[in-house]
């Protein structure tokens, strides 16, 4: 059981919803004269930011989910990544973009990207709604960034600690109670 916490909002729903907007008019410029774009959601984090993303997006798109792991229940990165759930379809030769919910030390979106690189895409490109650029391990960036924040642990909007707290429509810092 986790000790007791609060959640502190840092990013309102309506400024993550205004900020998606400008990111989908940058990935249609930059893909435009695709015939369809692979949108590939790194599960679970990511779910509700490509949810709202692909609705932006005023062109084809196929969604399809991989599911990786560096954390469990923990709020530290393993530096260990395991693919948990791979990609139903094929990206041989087609264009695809790589959706992450928050980019920390970076090990998750490098071990993904290599990994979707060597399946031979037409063309590759990352976006994460949130960058932590501090806590850095890896040379990794995201082509597209939502938000950079500090170092700081965050919940909702698709982001969770210890599958709990998901469902917020903001972002939100946790700090324990007694503590931090």
């Amino acid at each position: 059981m986790t000790q007791p916490y609060v959640i502190d909002k840092m990013i309102s729903a309506k400024t993550i919803s205004a900020r998606i907007e400008e990111l989908a008019t940058e990935i249609r410029d930059a893909f435009a004269g695709t015939d369809k774009l692979i949108v590939v959601g790194l599960l679970r984090g990511s779910f509700v930011f490509i949810a709202d993303l692909v609705r932006e997006l005023d062109m084809n798109v196929e969604v399809d989910f991989l599911e990786a792991s560096s954390y469990g229940d923990s709020m530290e990165s393993s530096r260990e990544v395991r693919i948990l759930k791979d990609l139903r379809g094929e990206i041989h030769g087609r264009d695809v973009l790589l959706v992450e919910d928050i980019v920390d030390t970076g090990f998750t979106l490098s071990h993904v990207t290599n990994l979707l690189k060597s399946r031979e895409p037409r063309r590759l490109e990352t976006i994460a709604l949130l960058d932590k650029p501090s806590r850095r391990e890896t040379d990794v960036k995201a082509t597209w960034t939502g938000f950079e924040i500090p170092d700081e642990f965050v919940v909702g909007y698709g982001i969770d600690f210890a599958q709990r707290n998901r469902n917020l429509p903001y972002i939100g810092k946790v700090r324990f109670e007694g503590g931090e």
